[in-house]
């Protein structure tokens, strides 16, 4: 089974472009964040026509997560349990965001084969000592707790954390460091909230077999400098990792009209 992550950046705007790459690289199951639509307004026909099964989650034109597979998608969960709300602003009502979208893939493939998939999109923080930045931390703790809760009751679920995680846990995760000073994505208590999940036993599965970065930015020439982030991830429980084999970012997808500021992060099980 070939599972794959990507911030799409606006489904309506790139369903030509995602389609084309679930059939170029023969994906099976694609996590999708940043689709900035409802679920009425996805674009289902041509996944549709290609094979794939959908779920969706998006409450407006911000956020939201998907998951399209042609290997079975069922117990569909949107949101985790104990996710935290936002507030947009002071005095407006906390919202659990679209940002978290869970189900089961693979058991068109037979016994053994299905995995629990999650596309996550970590909240970006903004500015460290912003309110926002603080919803990050807590929300990736709540993300902690809610995954330990599940590998407790069950800990050999072959369980998968992929998405946008808004965290570049090494240095060499950005092109330069000392543009970063004082910024969000690299601070140590994200970098920290990142590694916690090590203590439940999740690998990091793509890191060990694929180096290159995931974001480049649109503004100042980022992509034609490689002066880019690696913060799309693929966490995967012991069981999950002892299942994946090869990894790959599609790094040529972020060139052309049209792209998305993210690329593709694809991961193979036997």
């Amino acid at each position: 089974m070939r599972i794959a992550t990507w911030n799409v950046n606006s489904i309506r705007t790139r369903v030509e472009r995602v389609v084309a790459v679930l059939e170029r690289h023969g994906i099976d199951a694609l996590a999708m964040q940043e689709i900035k639509c409802r679920p009425d307004q996805f674009p289902r026909e041509p996944f549709e026509a290609a094979g794939y099964e959908l779920a969706v989650h998006g409450l407006n034109q911000w956020n939201g997560v998907a998951i399209a597979s042609r290997v079975g998608l069922t117990d569909v969960a949107a949101s985790f349990p104990g996710q935290p709300a936002w507030a947009a602003s002071e005095g407006a009502e906390a919202v659990v965001e679209a940002r978290a979208l869970g189900a089961t893939v693979g058991e068109a493939l037979g016994d053994g084969a299905p995995v629990r998939l999650w596309s996550l999109y970590v909240p970006n923080g903004r500015e460290l000592g912003h309110p926002h930045y603080a919803y990050k931390l807590a929300w990736l703790a709540a993300l902690k707790d809610a995954v330990a809760s599940r590998l407790a009751a069950d800990p050999s679920l072959p369980l998968a954390l992929v998405g946008d995680w808004n965290v570049a846990p090494h240095d060499e995760d950005v092109w330069d460091m000392a543009a970063f000073e004082g910024a969000t994505h690299v601070s140590a208590p994200e970098r920290e909230a990142f590694r916690s999940f090590e203590a439940l036993g999740m690998v990091e599965a793509t890191r060990e077999r694929v180096t290159n970065y995931t974001y480049w930015d649109y503004q100042r020439l980022r992509f034609p400098r490689n002066e880019g982030m690696r913060i799309d991830f693929v966490y995967g429980s012991p069981a999950f990792e002892a299942r994946v084999g090869d990894a790959l970012i599609d790094r040529d997808e972020r060139k052309g009209k049209g792209a998305s500021d993210h690329v593709p992060v694809i991961v193979d099980l036997t």
